[in-house]
């Protein structure tokens, strides 16, 4: 046995404590916090220093990993005592094994293959059954019926979480990662209800099968995979299937086009980077405005006016996907084709240049609003009634058509030093979506 799954398994062994958190409640600080004072002041030295110690601590001579995991543990611990609206210990319990024991599985992953991608999967494959059954023990504690569904998609998307901020942060922040994983496992479960194991089951398997494709493809790197993944499952669970197949189709289409042609691209020097790979902030800054929405609609219907929320709502994830869409396709053809203009002097300036357009890319542009709006009409709830479909998506095209003309207007006059292209794209995918809202309201 290495020395690195040692310390992970001895890692996992205190994430275990966690487990009194039925019986000792917001009294579970207490070992964590000794924990901590002790790797941080007392244990310099030692087998169990050895034990422990990361590269960095033997350096400093204290135990700073651990220290750190202890405090993070006993701070979110203080939850379970909040007076009107405590911390679930199950949502405790899972956040502490999900990083535990997924630090676990990754370090026995890493003893056979530096893949990153079978590094999250040992991840994913160590921390799920370990937060299922550590949620299970504190069901069963409390004398309560296990639900299932519930218990698998916490340990699911606490493991998705977890995986993506350790991708995103230094791997060893574990502190970050347990506060992370606790608070927004808690703030998910507030909105979901029951749900049917069946569906919970088909979403988990068909969002981390096409995250894997996208990954093989080379249209994701490690953390747009995770990324896309976790958006996938809240969707269906949060919205439903109709509403995935909408995500989906913007996923699909858009990492096929960062392909298409990608040596000519790179040739040209107009070709996405990493290879077109989609990262996180790329994934989020395209699709964060459609997640918000899902949100809002789980919330909407624990709010008043959940009318209003229930015709709106639908309208913005729709209108921002199809200015996502439309946006990478009219970027993605655009960019081959020479003399492009700029859209705000119609000067001609070179391929590539921010704010640049062509009839060729506008055209394909158009054609991925039009994916967009004709799917969203045929599976969302734009028109309950079915007598307006045709309009809905006539509205959601032109939240789309506004919304890749302010991501081309936003190009070309603050691109560049004042704005950043992801915040370029949020900007114009949220434009698309309030254009769609508006409208709807009017109109409907």
């Amino acid at each position: 046995m290495t020395s690195r799954i040692r310390r992970a398994g001895a890692f996992a062994l205190v994430a275990l404590l966690s487990l009194g958190a039925p019986i000792l409640g917001a009294a579970t600080a207490v070992p964590f916090a000794a924990i901590g004072v002790a790797a941080a002041v007392l244990i310099d030295d030692g087998p169990l220093f050895e034990l422990f110690a990361r590269p960095g601590d033997r350096q400093d001579g204290r135990l700073n990993g651990l220290a750190g995991f202890g405090f993070a543990a006993a701070g979110l611990a203080l939850l379970l005592a909040l007076p009107q609206a405590a911390l679930p210990a199950e949502i405790f319990v899972a956040a502490l094994l999900v990083l535990g024991f997924g630090n676990l599985g990754t370090e026995a992953v890493r003893t056979r293959s530096n893949n990153p991608f079978l590094a999250v999967a040992g991840f994913v494959a160590g921390g799920v059954p370990a937060a299922i059954a550590g949620q299970a023990a504190v069901t069963v504690a409390v004398d309560e019926a296990i639900a299932w569904s519930a218990v698998i998609f916490l340990a699911v998307i606490g493991a998705l979480i977890a995986a993506l901020l350790r991708e995103l942060l230094y791997e060893r922040d574990d502190p970050v990662v347990v506060l992370s994983v606790g608070l927004a496992s808690w703030f998910v479960a507030a909105l979901v209800g029951s749900v049917p194991t069946p569906e919970l089951i088909a979403a988990v398997v068909v969002t981390v099968v096409l995250g894997g494709i996208s990954y093989g493809l080379g249209t994701a790197n490690v953390s747009g995979m995770l990324t896309g993944i976790l958006l996938g499952v809240l969707t269906i669970v949060l919205g439903g299937f109709g509403w995935f197949a909408v995500l989906i189709a913007f996923f699909a289409i858009g990492g096929l086009a960062s392909k298409f042609r990608y040596d000519r691209k790179a040739a040209r020097g107009v070709a996405e980077d990493n290879d077109g790979a989609r990262g996180m902030s790329n994934v989020l800054a395209n699709s964060g405005v459609a997640l918000l929405a899902v949100i809002a609609a789980a919330a909407g219907e624990l709010v008043e006016p959940a009318a209003i929320v229930s015709l709106a709502v639908p309208f913005a994830f729709a209108g921002s996907l199809a200015t996502a869409l439309g946006d990478t396709l009219s970027s993605e053809i655009g960019c081959l084709y020479d003399r492009p203009r700029l859209i705000t002097t119609f000067e001609r300036v070179d391929p590539g240049t921010d704010g640049a357009v062509t009839w060729q890319g506008e055209l394909a542009g158009v054609v991925g609003i039009g994916i967009i709006s004709a799917l969203s009409a045929a599976t969302l709830p734009l028109s309950p009634s079915g007598s307006t479909a045709g309009l809905a998506a006539a509205i959601v095209a032109v939240g789309g058509l506004v919304g890749i003309t302010t991501d081309s207007v936003l190009g070309a006059t603050l691109e560049g030093d004042r704005l950043g292209n992801q915040l370029v794209n949020l900007s114009a995918t949220l434009t698309g979506g309030v254009v769609s809202v508006a409208l709807a309201v009017a109109l409907l």
